[in-house]
């Protein structure tokens, strides 16, 4: 993960920067040993200094899908690596057997290439820690430091008190080190049962910070492991696993967002006492505290993302409408918007809500500048040309239509033209045509001129109707020699400009217009069913017709459907004979207020 030298100069700056910088100017972290992998004290203070001037980590919890406020982490901690000449870790948090899977491992790993990171050989599990983990908790026990609660946890809730009132000692809180170490042993050993018993650390029942009232460290779970199996029956908690890894890992910067401040004094407390019994190397890692993302119209909830899923309320994980990374993608959301967008948003320590549009808009901005273009009806009516035999019927000859062309990209002639065919029936969008046209209205009317974008010039004649009064065709006349790119071309000048799919090379596709997901900005705010925040207009199945080179397409590209927005070929159901397209984001946001 190498940077030239001014990477970083070249970012905007901002406090954990500042931090990273001042450690590097100070040497803070220059004398660390790392032998290749993580061990404990005596590992580490053998071999060579650590090459790495900062090693980062990821540390995801696999016990689901990443979202787009893990972006925002992965983004921080891979780019921080990478803009510094250091490393960012892959670690997988793993201390909960019951809600984790393999499945959630193979899908982060996937997430973090796939927004363009590498972890190198830097691939780790807090599982693979458990034996050291394990030590750690025996010498808490021999040092005095922790101890076994067989009180219930509705006693143990009870006696820790509240942010008025102080905790209230254990009964079992004095035991002696040789009676915490025997049960200790049994609970290590399968001989209690799930919630019997818990190892606390002892700190201080009176603390006015809470995490502090004597934390449990270590509870009884008879669950199988996905990674160790039935090795194991008791688990660390994760507040005490996660700093015993960073340790571990050379860890000079532990970056979390602001719900894990106040724990940690509990996470210095512990790297502390360990240190001090020689179980782990100085200095110890720090833990620095940033804003998570909240983003309008979305919840990043897992157990509400979970719920949308098992009840049904939308099609999967990676349903285009969730806010997870794999439905992003799936959406047509790219690497690069997303990169762009969390450079935008910035790093702070401010609790603040970012609006959806900026997401939006860092995706139109990332796709306006590489995406193939393509025209598309999405509410097709036909259009046919009353005067076809005695004008381009006439000079193509009987039965031929007129081959026209366009750019694949605007602003990109070396990328080719796309080709496709103008004749006598055409698909245009229903809202083309008006009988009686409203102020500034520019489109098809009767007797208004209109160019078909890349193609002719017509003039409307009116429209034929079903006998409830609906329009099921319009109609009008092609103006001769005004094809577009031909001499005279301009000679008529027309305000208004449409685009057409021919009947003739047009194909039928199935389009998912996708909108966001709730209607309410803060649908998971306190005292609010977000169930009831759905948007009911989240998702409209439409059958639209594509020019032949959209239908042609790879599933995964990107295409701006002129006038339209832009869409992607779904990466699943996507393929020749049913081609289908996901709408990601409009030409503009339509939600603005």
């Amino acid at each position: 993960m190498s940077s030239t030298p001014d990477t970083a100069a070249t970012k905007p700056s901002h406090f954990l920067r500042q931090i990273i910088e001042n450690d590097l100017a100070q040497k803070t972290h220059a004398n660390r040993h790392w032998a290749g992998t993580p061990g404990d004290a005596a590992h580490q203070a053998t071999g060579p200094l650590d090459p790495q001037p900062v090693r980062l980590r990821f540390p995801p919890e696999p016990n689901g899908y990443l979202h787009v406020g893990h972006a925002k982490s992965i983004c921080l901690n891979f780019g921080l690596a990478r803009d510094y000449g250091g490393v960012c870790h892959l670690r997988f948090d793993d201390t909960n057997p019951e809600k984790e899977d393999q499945e959630y491992v193979d899908a982060i790993k996937d997430t973090v290439q796939w927004l363009g990171f590498d972890w190198g050989p830097n691939l780790y599990q807090a599982s693979n820690y458990f034996d050291f983990m394990h030590r750690a908790a025996v010498y808490l026990i021999e040092a005095g430091h922790a101890y076994v609660d067989e009180q219930s946890a509705d006693q143990m809730r009870a006696n820790r008190g509240d942010f008025n009132t102080p905790g209230t000692d254990s009964p079992f809180r004095a035991r002696s080190v040789a009676d915490n170490l025997a049960r200790f042993a049994a609970m290590r050993q399968g001989e209690l049962p799930d919630g019997a018993a818990v190892l606390r650390a002892k700190i201080d029942m009176a603390s006015p910070n809470i995490n502090l009232r004597d934390p449990a460290i270590y509870r009884i779970k008879h669950a199988e492991h996905h990674n160790t199996g039935n090795t194991w029956c008791i688990y660390p908690m994760y507040t005490f696993a996660h700093p015993i890894e960073d340790a571990l890992e050379n860890i000079t910067h532990s970056i979390c967002t602001l719900e894990f401040e106040d724990q940690r004094p509990f996470y210095d407390w512990l790297l502390a006492r360990l240190t001090e019994g020689g179980l782990l190397a100085s200095p110890p890692p720090r833990q620095y505290e940033f804003a998570r993302l909240n983003l309008t119209y979305v919840v990043t909830s897992k157990r509400k993302l979970a719920q949308l899923v098992t009840e049904g309320h939308v099609q999967g994980w990676d349903d285009p409408r969730m806010p997870t990374l794999v439905g992003l993608r799936r959406r047509g959301y790219t690497p690069e918007s997303l990169q762009l967008f969390c450079e935008r948003i910035g790093v702070t320590k401010d609790y603040s809500w970012i609006d959806y549009s900026t997401l939006e808009g860092a995706l139109r901005d990332d796709l306006d500048t590489k995406a193939a273009r393509g025209m598309a009806v999405l509410d097709p009516i036909k259009l046919r040309i009353t005067n076809w035999d005695e004008t381009l019927g006439v000079t193509l000859g009987a039965g031929t239509l007129d081959p026209c062309s366009a750019p694949i990209h605007p602003h990109h002639a070396e990328l080719g033209r796309r080709e496709f065919l103008f004749g006598p029936e055409l698909w245009i969008e229903r809202g083309d045509y008006e009988e009686v046209p409203p102020k500034g209205y520019h489109r098809l009317y009767p007797g208004n001129n209109v160019r078909l974008k890349y193609g002719h010039v017509v003039t409307c004649t009116g429209a034929v109707k079903n006998e409830a009064g609906e329009v099921v065709e319009v109609l009008a006349t092609l103006v001769p020699d005004t094809k577009s790119g031909t001499p005279g071309a301009d000679a008529i000048k027309v305000k208004g400009v449409i685009t057409w799919v021919s009947v003739a090379d047009g194909v039928a596709a199935e389009v998912r217009l996708y909108d966001r997901l709730f209607s309410d900005a803060q649908p998971d705010a306190s005292g609010k069913d977000f169930l009831s925040c759905l948007n009911p207009n989240s998702l409209k199945v439409i059958q639209a017709v594509v020019e032949p080179s959209l239908a042609k397409a790879p599933a995964g590209q990107s295409f701006q459907f002129e006038r339209h927005g832009y869409f992607v070929a779904d990466r699943l159901d996507h393929q020749a004979g049913r081609p289908t397209f996901n709408r990601a984001v409009g030409l503009k946001d339509s939600w603005a207020k």
